[in-house]
């Protein structure tokens, strides 16, 4: 009788071993770790920063819900700030609009102490943290045809409100954000002295320079000028030439991933993988990349994902 109880318990042990659930270290972590949905603009630069972000936490364990090309900057920013995103690359540069009357201007076109601003602000109204910026200055800009500058000798932004105000002809494609942003368009406007109207605008819903710089190089509906980026790579392939902003009417605008508070603070390795990738992203670097988006029809995922392997990020 005891030798039957002892093997009955001994069976109900090795059935109570085999009941619980056997995870490995990694398969732990996996289970542990909260999925990070990252977010981005729909233009150009915004797909590849994004996805880049997407691909490298990725590559770094992360489970990650995919919302690049989430939509303007006002809808990618509500979105963040309502907790819908965890993370999107931001520009310095947005920080003094989103804080208008904080600061003097001035601030905001120093690489440095815009970066420094931008941070301590979105940290303190909305627990957001500015992580590390690209080296790269992405602003606003005016574009014209290479033929319209040399017969109208515009070099900068100050030769164009003097066309445009003396009648020269002159149509812009832009998207709708540029034209009602008081960030693009309107800070020009006010800068230089001239004003645009209704015929003289091809407005797109969708804020991709590809677009606003296609239109301009087809002279699609009359079209002889657009809306750029400093980073875009397809301004010489597509025979336009950026003004010179002389006034510097526009802050500096540095690319840098932000994300809330509360994930980096769970996750706090995202900043330091993050780090290296926008370090090595400067100005000629992200004008080559968004060309092969732009200019040759590459995939975001696919620019993306060649260059973060061969710089050994993936």
């Amino acid at each position: 009788m005891r030798l039957f109880t002892r093997k009955v318990v001994l069976f109900i042990l090795v059935l109570a071993l085999l009941s619980v659930p056997v995870f490995s270290r990694g398969s732990v972590e996996r289970v542990d770790r909260p999925k990070i949905t990252v977010g981005s603009k729909i233009d150009t630069e915004g797909a590849l920063l994004g996805t880049m972000i997407v691909l490298v936490l990725e590559n770094g364990g992360f489970s990650v819900i995919d919302k690049t090309q989430t939509g303007s900057t006002p809808i990618v920013r509500s979105a963040i700030i309502a907790g819908e995103i965890d993370i999107y690359p931001e520009y310095t540069g947005n920080a003094y609009y989103f804080f208008s009357g904080e600061t003097e201007a001035d601030v905001w076109k120093d690489f440095q102490a815009g970066y420094e601003k931008a941070a301590e602000l979105d940290l303190a109204a909305n627990d957001i943290v500015w992580l590390t910026p690209a080296p790269a200055n992405n602003t606003w800009a005016i574009s014209v045809r290479n033929d319209l500058a040399r017969s109208a000798s515009l070099e900068t932004l100050d030769d164009l409100a003097a066309y445009v105000n003396a009648g020269g002809k002159f149509k812009l494609a832009a998207s709708e954000e540029f034209v009602s942003s008081e960030a693009a368009l309107p800070s020009f406007e006010a800068g230089y002295g001239f004003s645009l109207n209704d015929s003289q605008l091809l407005v797109f819903a969708g804020g991709n320079t590809t677009l606003t710089e296609q239109a301009a190089a087809s002279g699609q509906e009359n079209v002889n000028a657009a809306m750029a980026y400093g980073t875009d790579g397809q301004l010489a392939a597509l025979g336009l030439k950026v003004l010179t902003d002389t006034r510097n009417i526009q802050p500096v605008y540095a690319p840098a991933p932000i994300v809330r508070s509360e994930v980096l603070e769970r996750n706090p390795e995202i900043a330091t993988i993050l780090e290296p990738v926008f370090e090595s992203l400067d100005l000629e670097t992200l004008q080559v990349l968004n060309s092969r988006i732009a200019v040759e029809g590459q995939s975001p995922r696919e620019v993306a994902s060649a260059y973060l392997k061969e710089k050994g990020f993936l």
